[in-house]
C-alpha cells in the first residue's frame, strides 16, 4: 500500500479498510514470533516476516497433522530476521517520487487510441 489509488473519501476508506486486516495479521504474527524467541517486536522486520509468510504459505497449507510443529518453525524463522542495531541513524520520513517516462492516461483508452490513430 505505498499509495492510495482511490479519489473520493469514501473509497480511499474501504482501500485503507481492506488493508488493515493483512497489516494486523502480519503484525500480530511478528508479536507471537517475538514472545516466542523472547525479543521486543520492534526489533523484527515487517518485509521479512512477509517474506517468510510467503515461503511458508505452501508448506502451511498441506501441513496437515505437523501444522502446530511448521508453525513453530516459522515462528522462529521470522525471530531470526532481525533488525541490526543503526545508533545514530537519521533517514527523514519522506519519499521522492520519480517522475515517470510517458504521461498518464487520463482518457479512456478507446478514446487514446482513435486520437492517436487520427494523428
Amino acid at each position: 500500500m505505498g499509495q492510495l489509488r482511490c479519489k473520493t473519501p469514501h473509497m480511499v476508506h474501504r482501500e485503507i479498510g481492506a488493508y488493515m486486516p493483512g497489516y494486523n495479521r502480519v503484525r500480530s504474527v511478528m508479536a507471537q514470533a517475538a514472545a516466542a524467541a523472547r525479543c521486543e517486536p520492534v526489533r523484527l522486520s515487517f518485509k521479512g516476516t512477509l517474506a517468510v509468510l510467503r515461503a511458508f504459505q505452501e508448506s502451511l497449507r498441506h501441513a496437515g497433522k505437523q501444522t502446530k510443529a511448521m508453525w513453530h518453525r516459522v515462528l522462529g524463522a521470522i525471530a531470526t530476521a532481525k533488525l541490526r542495531s543503526r545508533p545514530g541513524r537519521i533517514e527523514p520520513r519522506a519519499v521522492k517520487r520519480r517522475p515517470k517516462p510517458c504521461p498518464r492516461l487520463m482518457e479512456p483508452r478507446q478514446v487514446a487510441r482513435l486520437r492517436l490513430a487520427a494523428a
